[in-house]
């Protein structure tokens, strides 16, 4: 994957994922914009920051 024009790898579990391209989808953008938004804002290594996306994510959907 390229991610701020660099190339890089994302270990993420399978569910992650699954969640990570649902969101993609949602949004109508594609993973890799999604992932560059992330990256963008991130804290954290890039695995962290894509973890704590989806989780939030799914608590705001949880909460509205």
């Amino acid at each position: 994957m390229t991610v701020a024009g660099h190339r890089t790898s994302i270990s993420l579990e399978d569910e992650f994922w699954v969640e990570l391209i649902r969101i993609a989808r949602d949004r109508d953008i594609s993973l890799n914009n999604l992932i560059a938004t992330i990256d963008e804002a991130r804290a954290t290594n890039l695995s962290s920051a894509i973890r704590l996306h989806v989780l939030a994510n799914i608590k705001a959907h949880a909460s509205g």
